[in-house]
């Protein structure tokens, strides 16, 4: 769990709409005898002063007492005694946006079943593709959501809302929630979904409009700083591993086989360093936080050969950012959400490979896979559903106690709220020093793969 970002208790405050004076619903489970004992409903919720602690181990407690300062810690996420909203005048929004992810209809029908079920919201609204459905230009309907809808999305990848990328006007978003009367919304999308709804959020403030905004964050590659865990990234790994198993299968069935998988991770290698551990089948794994050579001696090539003369077989793993600067330099191209659009490692690897073994007269049999859409379109597995189901249940909470510009997130294995412009500040990565990294290393046997000098 990355703790390398400096944080005290102040920057992981919480914004506001206002003081909670209206009775949560949910307790109406005593009076309608769900719950007989009164003392264990009251248990149930959970009060702003309950925090987590950002790091828990006794040497980073004992140097904040020894420097007399708090510990930093996130607000734990759950259901409050007192709300916000009246739950009769709700009117909350839900949108996608970004790349699909597995689990992203498993939150949808969270967010649904909670606000119908537990808070008796009415009013609920999806908004198609991204934020592309609140400009009027784009033309895209509203539906309206309840739990017939959503009954049995979960069973589906991808979104029933749609989704996309691309920058809107923040002045016409928040325009759009006007007219709508919503009052509440909920984003679910990674780092550039994020930093949208951030400005979405200022504005909302700039303007006096009591609306709150509740981020749900969505990242295959499990890339956003203080999220311990991105929903889909499970999911993301048990499909990976099986794609790496076939590719170790066609290694071992033809002479000097060479299995090249290409797996998501633009910035961050944790799918593949994580499917390479949990497997076992991969002999080179490449992700952007290792620097890794083509090229010279010790360098990926002359150790595949190495490896292909002792073994007779290799399986190489590969994250999509990783190896860029293999590439000659130019314009720095972005899609339409911000993200650097990195070059194809998997097939320039492919190539060179076959080109290196080519001109050394060896025989290779090597197949290239690509299952990257495949994966991310996948429906989510049990585990992540579980996880999807308290996110969303989380989410809600948070919004109808008037909570805004927060994500929720997960830290030491507790629900928490998360300001979206701490998330958003940096990225977090794979640990070259660290844990994973040194696991998967002890694992795979990988040798260094920088090309010794002279």
């Amino acid at each position: 769990m990355p703790r390398k970002i400096p944080l005290d208790t102040n920057q992981l405050e919480i914004e506001t709409l206002g003081p909670t004076k209206i009775n949560s619903p949910l307790l109406g489970n005593i009076q309608e005898g769900f719950i007989n004992d009164e003392s264990i409903a009251w248990e149930a919720f959970t009060d702003d002063s309950q925090r987590i602690l950002m790091d828990a181990t006794l040497a980073s407690i004992a140097r904040f007492k020894e420097e007399n300062q708090t510990p930093a810690s996130f607000e734990q996420a759950g259901a409050r005694r007192k709300i916000y909203f009246d739950p009769s005048k709700v009117r909350a929004g839900i949108l996608t946006a970004g790349g699909l992810c597995p689990g992203l209809n498993d939150v949808i029908r969270s967010l649904v079943m909670t606000l119908y079920y537990r808070y008796r919201v009415r009013n609920i609204l999806g908004i198609k593709y991204g934020y592309q459905g609140l400009i009027p230009t784009f033309g895209h309907s509203l539906v309206q959501l309840d739990p017939t809808f959503v009954s049995e999305i979960h069973q589906f990848g991808g979104t029933i809302l749609g989704s996309s990328r691309g920058n809107q006007s923040i002045e016409e978003l928040v325009d759009s929630l006007e007219r709508l009367n919503m009052n509440i919304l909920f984003c679910i999308g990674g780092d550039g979904t994020l930093r949208g709804a951030h400005a979405v959020c200022a504005e909302i403030k700039k303007r006096g409009l009591k609306i709150s905004l509740v981020g749900i964050p969505k990242t295959i590659d499990n890339d956003i700083s203080l999220v311990s865990r991105s929903f889909g990234f499970e999911t993301a790994v048990s499909v990976a591993t099986g794609v790496i198993r076939s590719a170790h299968t066609e290694a071992l069935g033809a002479p000097f086989g060479v299995g090249l998988v290409k797996l998501m991770g633009r910035d961050s290698g944790f799918i593949a360093a994580t499917a390479a551990l949990a497997l076992g089948d991969a002999n080179y794994v490449l992700i952007p936080e290792v620097d890794f050579d083509v090229e010279g001696p010790g360098g990926l090539l002359d150790r595949l050969m190495e490896r292909l003369k002792s073994r007779g077989h290799a399986v190489l793993v590969v994250a999509e950012g990783a190896g860029q600067k293999l590439f000659a330099t130019g314009e720095t191209l972005k899609d339409a959400s911000g993200n650097v659009l990195h070059n194809d490692i998997g097939q320039y690897l492919a190539d060179r490979i076959k080109t290196y073994f080519k001109s050394k007269n060896q025989e290779l049999n090597l197949k290239y896979i690509d299952p990257s859409y495949i994966i991310r379109s996948a429906p989510a597995n049990s585990s992540d559903q579980v996880f999807c189901s308290f996110l969303g249940q989380k989410a809600v909470h948070a919004a109808m106690a008037g909570k805004t510009n927060l994500l929720i997130g997960q830290w030491n294995d507790h629900f928490v709220h998360v300001p979206i412009h701490m998330a958003i500040s940096q990225r977090k990565k794979v640990d070259p020093m660290g844990e994973l990294w040194n696991s998967v290393l002890e694992r795979t046997g990988q040798p260094d793969l920088v090309a010794k000098k002279g």
